[in-house]
This record gives C-alpha cells, structure tokens and sequence, in this order.
C-alpha cells in the first residue's frame, strides 16, 4: 500500500492494533485452509523426486517467477504483467517495513523510528512509484481483458474479482495517503507526489472531514487487502504461490525424455484418474496462470483441432477439485465405485489424439507446465488398458510388432536401399568408429531414401568409418512410446540395448531427428549410454575439420523449417543455417514468426505421422503455406517427416514449380566440391 507514516504517534492515533491484528489473524487462517485444501490435494499423486540440482531450480524461479524471462518475450503483457509483480512487491515490502518499524523496532526493542530524515524521503518516493507501477499494469490488464478480449484469455468472474479489487486497494492506498498529507501538510509531501496530489482535492476541506475520510479510507483499505490475501487459495490468484514454486520443481531430466514405466510391477498403465499423476502434474494444474500462451503456439488448435493445452490442465484442474475430496476420503480404503476415466469424462479422445507433441506448448508457458507428460499418460491408459485407440494405429503397432517398422513391410528389405552402393555392414565392418542408425524412414519411405543415399556419398567423400546395421536394425521405438504403447516401445529398445552393447556400439549418427533424441535422452533409461550426434551437426563437423568442402554460389532462395525434435527438443539451430550460408549466397530467408524455437509444427510428430487428419485444416498445409510466403524457392529441412509433409503441402498447394524441398543431406551432397 502506498501509504507511509511519518510518526508512530500519528499511526497508533489513529489505528486500533488489537482489532487489525486480530483481523490479520482471521486472514491468515482462512487462507492458510484454503491453500492447506489445495496441498492435500497435491499429496493425491504418485510420488516423484523434484529436488535434484537445487541452484539451478533457483536460478530458474529468478530468471522466470522474478524476472518474467518468458512472459518478456511478449513485450506487451510482459510488461504490463512485470508492473503489477513489480508494484506489488514494493508496496508489501513497505507495508512490511511500517509494521516493523513501530511493532518490532518501536514497541520491542524500544528503538526510535528509522524512518526519519533523507531514508524516509526516498522510501515515500518508491512507494508511490511502486503504487503507480502497479495501477498502471491493473489498467492495462482491463483494457486487454475487457476490451481487446484476445480469445486466448479465459473471461471468468474471479479474474474481474482478482482486477477491480486490486485496483480498488491501490487506489485506497493513494486516499489514505493523500488525506494524512492534507491534514499534516508536512515539509517532505514533496517525495510523495502522487499522495500530495490527492491532498490537494481535501485543499479546501475542514480538517475533521479529511480525518474521516482518512479512517474510512484506512479501514476500508486495510479490510480490502486481507479480503484479497484470504481470497488467494480459492482463485486463479493461487498461482502467485504456485507458479513461483511449480518453476522451482520443473523437470530437469532432458527435454526430448518421456517418464518411465514399472511394466513389470505396476497394476495399472497411464493416467485412468485424476490421482494417477504425480503430485507436480497436479500442482502443474494449480500453476496455470490462464494466460493462453500455449494455445496461442498450438499447431492442433491453430488448425482446428478440438486440442487447446491451456483447456486441458483446465479441465484436469476441474477434475480434480471434483473428485479429489473422494480420492482423500478413500485414501486406504475400497472405494465400490468403479472410476471414471479420464478421456471421456474431464477430456475427450479427439483431444489427446491432436497432440503432435511438438513441445511449442511447453516452450512459451512461463510457468513451466509440462502439457506433454500428462497427455502421453493419458494416451498410455487408453492403448494399455482399455486398447481404446484410433483404428489407423492397429496396423501401425502390428507393423512395429511383426516387422519393427511402422510400414510393416519385411525386415529382410530394411537394407536392400544401399544395394549396390558398397555401404559396409557394421557387423562386417570392425574398424567403424560410428554406428549409422538409418532409421526406418530412410530404409523404407521412397522419399527419405533418397536421403540415405545423400548422405551416404557425404560420409564416404570424408572417409568415415562407418557401418549400418541392414536387416538387423530394428524401429528405435519412438513412435509407439509417444503413442502410449510403452510395452511396445520399452520392448524394441531392450532389444536395441542388448544388441548395441554386444556389438560395443560407442557412437550413432542418425538424420531422423526422432531416432536422434530418443537415442540421445531416452535410452539412458534402458542403460544404452552412447555419443549421439544428429546429421547436421556430424556434417558440421565435417566442415570444419576440413574432410569435406562445399561449393558456394547457389543465388537461389532458401527457408530452412526447423524440426521440432531437432530444434526445441534438443536446441539445434546453428548448424544447419550455417551450413546453408556455406552454400547459398542470399543467406537464409527465416519463416517469419515461426522460427528457432518459435518454429511451426509440419503436423507428423506424436504419431500423427500414422493418423488421418480429418478436423480441421492440415497442420503440413498451415507450415508449407508459411514457407510459401517467404518467397523462396527451396525449403530445407532435417526430418524425414518433416521432408514428406512439406513436399506432400507443396503438391496439395500446386506449387511444385514455386518451392522445392529438401533434406540438408540432399543439398550437401549436391554441392561437394571433391
């Protein structure tokens, strides 16, 4: 609050300490129950260790709950969002310091004032400019919520309740100052500027009628305030606690890893109710500030999709402040009612299904929530236990069962793409230092063998040593483990553990971006530690120890799409683009708005590869028509599914002879100076 005392004198006067600490004392009860509810219903979920890595989880409080990090890179609410936290806290930290003053410093210690002379003056100052920050961010706030109204904020009554009333105290605060001021007049009003102007409407008022005002206003100020910190726990506003402390336990596992699974001990798969969660999904549920930014960088709700991240952790919240007072009350006990799923009854199957799992959700929350995890647990429930999945998928796993590709097509072919090419077999191979994971994509889709081939002359034009695994090599289990089969995929990488290890595997390189970050972040939980380096650092590389050389000169036009695998799952963005320089002499034309870690989904990731897409506009037509608008004439990629989805957009869009598309293998090779 923006007032400030210039004597205890003055503040006892006026002030009955009794009632208004009495008063703090009911306030900090009810909220203490409120936020002690919410904790109980935290203490639902399974048990997960968050308290790895300690300065770095502060670090990362300061740099986002302190320093609004992420909320700054939308200048506009950021800064409005930063003047409210700002104002706010230098208001509570002067409310704090009065209060001290006379009841610890003063009345305990029996000390004089410290609030005296040139600190006093500057203190008055900050104030007021803690209460104009403050004010400033609350009006911007109204007129985006209640005028612009952007579709991504949620219009509901405890967000007006949380802006007027907020706004109601900081103008009490003003009042209560301005008429002390009127009636004191003292020699320092000065370095209260904003108090000294309220003073001058009491200008002309009888004293007794501005010392009424001020009561009123003071009592009114100081009941209004304590309403609000009471209301916390039962309102959005509990995410001024809980944001902060959902980023001090956000996940410092590696972004590309999924949560293991106990298959062989656990009596249930994936997320059936709301208590299947670990206590940081549900506190994730708490945490959400409502701010839309992860639905505004959705590609299933930017096309259509019944998928919204931010209505998802909604709707779970919901749940769980529904069902989570029965979960506590038969925590221990046979509950005789059977529970109801989650798909189905707090989200729907189209929902989970959407999901690309491109992590751009995850990347612009500014609170840390991990979306990702909770719709992956969700789809582990609905494959595992009830095998309730979409019909397209059945053929898909059976080929990943029977023949360990999604295609299905025979393993005895996964090589006959390098025939005649006199690529070594590994197991024939003993000098290789590095293990080329083809993948399933560039041994068996038409499209990305062309790919493999590419690089392929790349590798030997800078002698490598290298082999490939043929008809050995089996599906890296990606694609069922981000479609909620995780037997099936938990299954596939024991057998590629096993078969790595025997062989004394040390180093992979992979051009699938999929196959690079499950290798790389994900197989350490089977005890498959190895050196993974995707193709466009491995060609970088080669570049800049001089094994191979490009030949520069190509004036034609190109946009490079970024992998969200490749990208914001792993922070590859350099390399590719600097190889790309090498080659064209106009540089790189970025997408505009969606690029680096902003980059747009091509639709294929989450399994979506295996899925019709049936609602709305196609995720691949949005991407291409994006690449389309930059003008170039070629756009580059570094993704086998993100190589078919953009060539098959530039065909639905007939502009074949506008843009052409390419892998940076297919580029590379073509521009060998040998």
């Amino acid at each position: 609050m923006p007032t400030a005392v210039p004597s205890r004198e003055v503040f006892w006067n006026i002030h009955n300490h009794a009632i208004l600490y009495g008063l703090m004392v009911i306030t900090f009860i009810v909220f203490g129950y409120g936020f002690y509810r919410r904790l109980r219903l935290w203490k639902l979920g399974k048990p997960e260790d968050r308290t790895d890595r300690p300065l770095e989880r502060i670090k990362a409080v300061l740099g986002y709950a302190i320093a609004h990090g992420k909320l700054l890179k939308e200048s506009y609410p950021g800064l409005m969002h930063l003047g409210i936290f700002v104002g706010f806290v230098i208001l509570l930290i002067g409310t704090a310091t009065v209060s001290f003053d006379y009841d610890v410093w003063g009345l305990i210690f029996r000390q004089d004032s410290f609030l005296t002379g040139n600190f006093y003056l500057i203190f008055s100052l900050i104030l007021d400019i803690g209460g104009v920050l403050a004010i400033l961010g609350v009006l911007v706030a109204m007129f985006r919520r209640f005028v612009q109204r952007p579709s991504r904020l949620s219009q509901q009554v405890d967000e007006t309740i949380f802006l007027v009333g907020l706004l109601v105290i900081l103008l009490g605060g003003f009042l209560v100052e301005g008429t002390r001021i009127a009636v004191t007049t003292p020699a320092w009003e000065n370095w209260s500027p904003v108090g000294s102007w309220v003073a001058g409407f009491f200008a002309n008022s009888p004293e007794a009628t501005v010392r009424l005002w001020h009561q009123i206003g003071w009592w009114s100020h100081l009941v209004l305030a304590f309403g609000f910190i009471a209301y916390i726990p039962y309102s959005k506003l509990l995410h001024m606690i809980t944001s902060p402390m959902d980023i001090y336990f956000h996940a410092t596992k590696p972004k590309g890893q999924l949560k293991s699974m106990d298959l062989e001990t656990a009596e249930t798969f994936g997320a059936t109710k709301i208590d299947d969660f670990t206590w940081k999904d549900l506190l994730d549920m708490d945490a959400c500030t409502r701010c839309g930014r992860c639905q505004d960088n959705c590609p299933a709700w930017l096309s259509e999709k019944p998928l919204s991240p931010k209505k998802i952790i909604l709707d779970l919240q919901a749940n769980l402040t529904a069902k989570g007072p029965k979960l506590i009350k038969n925590k221990g006990q046979e509950s005789q009612d059977l529970p109801e799923p989650l798909v189905g009854t707090a989200v729907t199957a189209d929902e989970i299904w959407a999901c690309t799992t491109c992590r751009a959700c995850m990347e612009a929350c500014p609170v840390m929530i991990e979306h990702i995890d909770k719709i992956v647990e969700m789809r582990r429930e609905r494959v595992l236990m009830e095998s309730d999945f979409p019909a397209e998928l059945q053929q898909t796993f059976k080929g990943m069962e029977n023949n360990s590709n999604p295609w299905g097509i025979g393993m005895a072919s996964r090589g006959d793409w390098a025939d005649g090419l006199d690529i070594p077999n590994i197991m024939d191979a003993p000098e290789a230092e590095v293990l080329w994971f083809v993948g399933c994509a560039g041994s068996y889709d038409d499209r990305a063998k062309k790919v493999s081939v590419a690089f392929a002359k790349i590798m030997k034009a800078a002698s490598v040593k290298f082999g490939i695994l043929g008809a050995e090599e089996k599906c890296c289990g990606e694609t069922a483990r981000r479609l909620g089969n995780e037997y099936l995929a938990a299954t596939m990488m024991e057998m590629n553990v096993e078969l790595f290890n025997e062989m004394g595997v040390k180093k992979i390189v992979t051009f699938c971006p999929h196959c690079f970050n499950t290798f790389k972040n994900e197989y350490p939980q089977f005890n498959g530690n190895y050196e993974v380096v995707h193709h466009t650092e491995f060609i970088a590389d080669l570049l800049a120890s001089g094994k191979i050389k490009l030949k520069s000169g190509n004036g034609a036009t190109v946009t490079f799409h970024d992998s969200c695998y490749l990208g914001r799952y792993n922070d590859i963005y350099d390399q590719p683009r600097d190889i790309l320089k090498q080659v064209f002499t106009n540089g790189v034309t970025e997408i505009k708005d969606h690029n680096h870690d902003k980059g747009f989904c091509c639709g294929a990731g989450g399994g979506r590869m295996w899925l019709e897409e049936t609602i709305g506009t196609r995720v691949n037509h949005m991407r291409t028509e994006q690449a389309l608008a930059t003008g170039a004439s070629v756009c580059v990629s570094a993704c086998p599914y993100c190589l078919t989805m953009i060539t098959d957009g530039i065909k639905d869009k007939e502009a074949v002879d506008k843009m052409k598309s390419l892998d940076l293998a297919e580029v590379v090779a073509d521009h060998l100076d040998v």
